[in-house]
């Protein structure tokens, strides 16, 4: 799971520079909120996250581990696109738009609060180089 978090965080990576490039170009910064959520929790948490598990096998061999897995790369993607659609078509009070935010937020949230769980109780011994 560790490495495969890592390939997903390439792909955040890739979509984020995309984001703060069309931004740059365009001039137009309105996705500035979508772009540093999407390096900050896709590329740079995940990353860490992967190395952790890959550092630290028992790590993901948790029912934890997984339900992070899960609830952080729907949640994500989930709050993501409900919060750039809300944003590049200034619709701030779309109902959908705003439930979509918040329950990726969430799931997201629910995600690392399963991770930090991880980590505090199951982060024990040896790496695995």
């Amino acid at each position: 799971m560790g490495k495969t978090l890592i390939k997903i965080s390439a792909v955040y990576f890739l979509i984020g520079v995309a984001i703060g490039y069309y931004m740059s170009t365009s001039h137009v910064y309105v996705l500035k909120g979508v772009h540093v959520h999407i390096n900050l929790l896709g590329w740079t948490a995940l990353t860490l996250i992967g190395i952790l598990y890959v550092l630290f096998p028992s790590l993901e061999k948790t029912i934890l581990a997984k339900g992070h897995f899960w609830l952080h790369n729907i949640g994500l993607p989930i709050m993501m696109l409900s919060l750039a659609i809300m944003l590049q078509t200034g619709n701030m009070n779309s109902t959908p738009l705003v439930v979509g935010t918040a329950v990726g937020g969430t799931l997201v949230l629910i995600g690392v609060i399963l991770f930090t769980f991880n980590v505090l109780f199951h982060l024990k011994g040896k790496t695995a180089v």
